[in-house]
C-alpha cells in the first residue's frame, strides 16, 4: 500500500525467471498530467498509482495499461529511467535475500521458536494457499497449549507481496515476547494474560513470486485466464466487497483485481476462519510503505461508530513510536490518510463484523528518497523497535477491554457465524 502524494520506487527483478523459463514482461512506470478527469478515470479502470508529484501522475504500467493509456489518446511518458532505487539493497547475510525472510526460511524460524519455547509458542497450520504452500500462526501464550479465558489479539503480516519489511516486525514481535518472557516483567505480564496469535506472511504465493521473479509483485498468484494473474487479497475480504470499482476493481490485470467473490481466495479463508473461531480485542495488519496508522473506513468517509477510541488509540500508538526514533506516524481514517477508496480490505472487515479496533500499519519509509519498497537489511531492526512499544500498548489494552466487558458481536457477525453452531469456539 502507499500514498499517491508520495513518490514511489523502482522496478527491479531478483533470481530466477518465471516457470517454463519465461521471464514475464517489465512494467514501465509513466507519468501523464494530472486532472481531475485524468484521475478519476484510470481510478476507476484500477491502475496502479505511485505518486502525485509536481502536476504528473506516476503509474506502474504493464504493456496492457501502456496499451491502454495509448487506446484512450492519454498523453504520457516513460519515467522508469528516473526511479532507480536510492538506496541499494544488498544481501549481506543470512539467505538468498539476506536478513529477510523467504517462505521456507519463515517456516524454519516460527518451529525453532516453537521448539525452543514449548509452554509458551505453538504454531498452527490454519491453511493452504492457492498454490499449496502452508500459512503458519504464531500463538504465545502463557499456557499455550491451553484454550484460557484471555484476551486475543491478532497480527498480520504480508498481504501485498513486495512488503518484504511486513514479515519481518510480526515475526520479530513473536521472538521478542518468547526470549524476554522470563526476564522482562513487561513482557511476562503481557503474556500472561493474553492470547497472541501472529501470521506473518498472508501472502506466499505472491511473496514467493516476488524474491524469485519480479521483485514488484503485489497480488497472490491466481491464474484469471488470458494471461492476467493474481488477486489483490488485501481487497476480498467480505465487509462491503465489491461497493464500487475505484476501492477496488473487477478487472483480473488490475494491480487492485478484488476477485470473483469475497473470500474467493483461500488466503483470506484461512484469515477469516481463524477470526471467526476467537474472540479477538484488537487487529493489527503490517504494510509498507508511508509511515501511517489507519483505521477504519477505507470505502466511505463517512466516520466509524467508535471513531474517538480508534482514534485516540492511533495517536497513543503513534505517539509511542515517535519516542523511539523520532520518526512521525500519520494516524486517521484510510480514507482521508491515504486519499483513495479501498474496499474489501481486512480491517473494514474485522472492525465491521466484530466491532474490534482494526488497524493497518504503514511502515516506512514515507517516501521513495528513503528507499520505497526497498527497505535496507539494517532499516529492519530500527523499523521493529520503533513499532514494539506500540504493540505492547495495544496488547495491554485489549487485555484490559477484555476485564471490563464481554464482546457483543454485530449483527452481521452473528449471522456470520450462525451456519457455524456446535463448532468449536469460546
Amino acid at each position: 500500500m502507499r500514498k499517491p502524494i508520495i513518490l514511489g520506487f523502482a522496478i527491479a527483478l531478483i533470481g530466477a525467471p518465471a516457470a517454463g523459463g519465461q521471464t514475464p514482461p517489465l512494467p514501465e512506470i509513466v507519468s501523464v498530467a494530472k486532472s481531475g478527469s485524468v484521475l478519476d478515470l484510470l481510478s476507476r479502470l484500477g491502475f496502479d498509482f505511485l505518486a502525485d508529484r509536481n502536476g504528473r501522475l506516476y503509474i506502474v504500467a504493464p504493456p496492457g495499461d501502456v496499451q491502454r493509456l495509448e487506446s484512450l489518446e492519454i498523453p504520457f511518458r516513460y519515467e522508469t529511467w528516473s526511479f532507480a532505487p536510492t538506496i541499494p539493497r544488498r544481501a549481506t547475510q543470512g539467505g538468498p535475500i539476506g536478513a529477510f525472510h523467504t517462505g521456507p526460511q519463515l517456516e524454519k524460524d516460527l518451529l525453532d521458536l516453537q521448539a525452543r519455547h514449548p509452554g509458551l509458542a505453538k504454531v498452527f497450520d490454519i491453511g493452504k494457499s492457492l498454490e499449496n504452500r502452508p500459512l503458519y500462526a504464531l500463538k504465545i501464550s502463557d499456557n499455550v497449549a491451553a484454550e484460557e479465558d484471555e484476551a486475543e489479539t491478532l497480527i498480520l503480516g504480508c498481504h501485498h507481496a513486495r512488503e518484504w519489511i511486513s514479515v519481518e516486525v510480526p515475526f520479530l514481535l513473536g521472538k521478542t515476547l518468547l526470549e524476554r518472557y522470563a526476564s522482562d516483567p513487561e513482557v511476562r505480564q503481557i503474556v500472561d494474560q493474553s492470547e497472541i496469535w501472529i501470521v506473518p506472511l498472508v501472502n506466499p504465493d505472491g511473496h514467493d513470486y516476488s524474491v524469485r521473479v519480479y521483485r514488484y509483485w503485489r497480488k497472490n498468484r491466481r491464474d484469471s485466464g488470458g494471461g492476467d494473474f493474481g488477486v489483490d487479497i488485501n481487497r476480498n475480504y467480505g465487509f462491503q466487497w465489491g461497493i464500487d470499482n475505484v476501492g477496488s476493481s473487477p478487472n483480473p490485470a488490475s494491480e487492485v483485481y478484488r476477485g470473483t467473490s469475497a473470500f474467493s481466495e483461500p488466503e483470506t479463508r484461512a484469515v477469516r476462519d481463524l477470526f471467526l473461531r476467537k474472540d479477538f480485542r484488537a487487529v493489527v495488519s503490517y504494510h509498507s510503505y508511508s509511515q501511517a496508522i489507519l483505521y477504519p473506513w477505507g470505502y466511505t468517509a463517512v466516520p466509524p461508530p467508535d471513531a474517538g477510541t480508534l482514534r485516540d488509540l492511533g495517536g497513543q500508538m503513534a505517539g509511542l513510536i515517535r519516542e523511539v526514533n523520532g520518526r512521525t506516524y500519520d494516524v486517521g481514517p484510510g480514507i482521508v490518510t491515504l486519499a483513495y477508496l479501498t474496499n474489501g480490505d481486512t480491517i473494514d472487515w474485522t472492525y465491521g463484523t466484530a466491532g474490534v479496533p482494526s488497524y493497518t500499519i504503514e511502515l516506512p519509509p514515507v517516501d521513495q528518497l528513503g528507499g520505497g519498497f526497498f527497505n535496507r537489511e539494517e532499516d529492519i531492526q530500527p523499523i521493529f523497535r520503533e513499532n514494539l512499544p506500540a504493540l505492547f500498548y495495544l496488547l495491554e489494552w485489549a487485555a484490559n477491554d477484555y476485564a471490563a466487558r464481554p464482546r457483543v458481536p454485530s449483527p452481521e457477525l452473528k449471522e456470520i457465524l450462525r451456519p457455524m453452531v456446535g463448532r468449536p469456539r469460546r
